[in-house]
């Protein structure tokens, strides 16, 4: 009796709350079973030129399925991110104890045609062909707001920094199409007279000159144009200059005063600063790498020499560079500067994790869709097992370009189950390897000629039909004339059964039509070939 008193308790004090859960839950049923009804039509209502078969395609609702909130919300930014339409919305009614739904959708125009008034420094062509709008495709705002300041940035590169350029819109409500006129008011050239610079007491004129791009008037050979985007970049230009000599708190503003009509003069003020120093270096965390090694690689600052953050970085990069190169991928290297504006001396430290040692797991390639593994695993200086090397690395990228089989080569490291091992991950963009090239002439000895010509760096005879990957190169030329035909067939295997020995063989034909000095012609034909072997000794030396 005693033990039941205490769970007749808990059962009071539970029951209600188990009471109103689930009463939630079968009102929350009652619900969701209320709301799902079945689709029983599918309208769409203000398409023009959009077939409804299209926009149907472009969405999850059909009819006979259940009739869903969610879906119904994800259809709207389905109608919405096609670019079709500038509204869209969705209704449903009652119908046959479903529901059929109503999509309201507003097309946007179509443009029809894109026209530009009269312009004196900047072709139409090349306007239209900077926009983002074009003929056919649907009238976009903010397409047509970048491209506006399209044709602005164009016209201030050209020194015409003052373009109005205003949009006018013709729509035919009937066909739903747009012709966009962009009015374009090019101003008047803004030339410079003269550039003053005010401030640099520590370097003259003629070098900040040499600093920066804005050019003044200079009889024909500089038209001296205003170009503000470039002058703002040249504050910047001024400021890293000083900052790389020294004076990391070197500012640079410019101000513009207007002569006569259109010219103008620049005024460049410079606050130089304070030139600061390295005082120190320390450097701290390096067991493996000893002092010596790490300042024998920091070629940019030294200690008393000028400091500049820009320097320091580069040295930062060469020291993580001397890791990398003995395997130590995982080392961290960061410095941390405190300057004294007293003595205008700058302390260095340099914090080092050297990590530990990293080894390949796998070499993967990824991107050669013509070229054969092998051909590219044969460039690589490195091996599955070996550790990283990052000298061997840039040998092995080296290697690769000078194929001349792929446009772009890169590395990346992915990871493995094992934190010492990596893969190695070879990522190449293929490059075009076969040329086709024809031509003709005349000359008095041959009278008329032609050649024609194919040649293909990355040949391979046995993948048919494209012939292409296995690193082979192959060259067919034909030439023929009035009195003369000649024929020759190159090829050339460099890896012989994937060893560095290479081997090839020409063949040719010449047929030529003669006259010898009595009088008499005949004809000269030559049949001949040879068979070429070579081996590469070491990486640089081959005979």
């Amino acid at each position: 009796m005693k033990k039941i008193i205490p769970l007749l308790i808990i059962f009071l004090l539970l029951a209600p709350s188990v009471f109103i859960s689930a009463q939630a839950q079968i009102i929350d049923e009652e619900s969701v079973s209320s709301d799902a009804k079945v689709v029983k039509a599918i309208e769409v209502v203000g398409n023009k030129t959009i077939s409804i078969a299209t926009i149907l395609s472009k969405i999850k609702t059909r009819v006979g399925q259940d009739y869903i909130q969610t879906v119904i919300s994800d259809d709207l930014k389905r109608l919405y991110n096609t670019g079709y339409f500038s509204d869209v919305r969705v209704d449903r009614q009652e119908q046959d104890g479903g529901f059929k739904v109503i999509i309201f959708v507003e097309e946007k125009p179509i443009i029809e045609e894109i026209t530009f008034s009269k312009t004196r420094y900047v072709k139409t062509k090349t306007l239209k062909r900077k926009l983002k709008s074009q003929v056919g495709r649907f009238l976009d705002n903010k397409s047509v707001k970048d491209d506006i300041d399209t044709i602005k940035e164009l016209y201030a590169k050209k020194g015409l920094n003052n373009v109005e350029v205003e949009l006018e819109k013709f729509v035919d409500e009937g066909t739903n199409k747009i012709s966009l006129h962009f009015v374009i008011r090019e101003g008047q050239k803004i030339r410079v007279k003269a550039i003053n610079i005010y401030g640099n007491s520590s370097y003259p004129d003629k070098k900040i000159y040499k600093v920066i791009k804005s050019k003044k008037k200079f009889w024909f050979i500089n038209q001296g144009y205003l170009k503000e985007d470039i002058l703002g970049e040249d504050m910047d230009r001024i400021v890293a200059f000083y900052e790389q000599n020294g004076y990391i708190d070197a500012q640079a503003d410019y101000s513009v005063e207007k002569l006569y009509k259109g010219f103008i003069n620049i005024n460049i003020e410079i606050n130089e600063g304070k030139r600061y120093s390295v005082g120190s270096i320390f450097i701290s965390g390096n067991q493996i790498i000893s002092n010596k090694e790490i300042n024998r690689v920091m070629e940019e600052i030294e200690e008393g020499g000028v400091f500049s953050r820009a320097k320091l970085t580069v040295d930062i990069h060469n020291i993580r560079t001397l890791y990398f190169d003995r395997g130590y991928i995982f080392a961290n290297v960061n410095e941390s500067t405190s300057l004294d504006p007293e003595t205008g001396k700058v302390a260095v430290r340099i914090d080092i994790d050297e990590g530990g040692l990293a080894y390949i797991e796998q070499i993967k390639i990824q991107g050669n869709t013509r070229t054969r593994d092998i051909v590219i695993r044969r460039e690589l200086k490195m091996l599955p097992g070996d550790r990283f090397d990052g000298a061997k690395l840039r040998r092995s990228k080296d290697r690769l370009n000078n194929l001349g089989y792929f446009e772009e080569v890169g590395f990346d490291i992915e990871d493995t189950d094992t934190y010492d091992r990596k893969d190695l991950v070879v990522q190449v963009k293929e490059a075009k390897t076969g040329t086709f090239s024809f031509g003709g002439g005349f000359s008095t000895v041959d009278q008329v000629v032609g050649f024609i010509e194919i040649q293909q760096r990355n040949f391979d005879f046995t993948n048919w039909p494209t012939f292409t990957g296995g690193g082979q190169q192959l060259t067919l030329r034909a030439e023929t004339g009035s009195n003369r035909n000649n024929y020759r067939l190159s090829f050339t295997e460099p890896w012989i059964f994937d060893h560095p020995v290479s081997g090839g063989f020409d063949i040719y034909k010449t047929e030529r039509d003669r006259d010898d000095d009595t009088g008499y012609a005949y004809d000269e034909e030559r049949t001949g070939g040879g068979i070429r072997f070579g081996k590469q000794f070491t990486e640089y030396v081959s005979g």
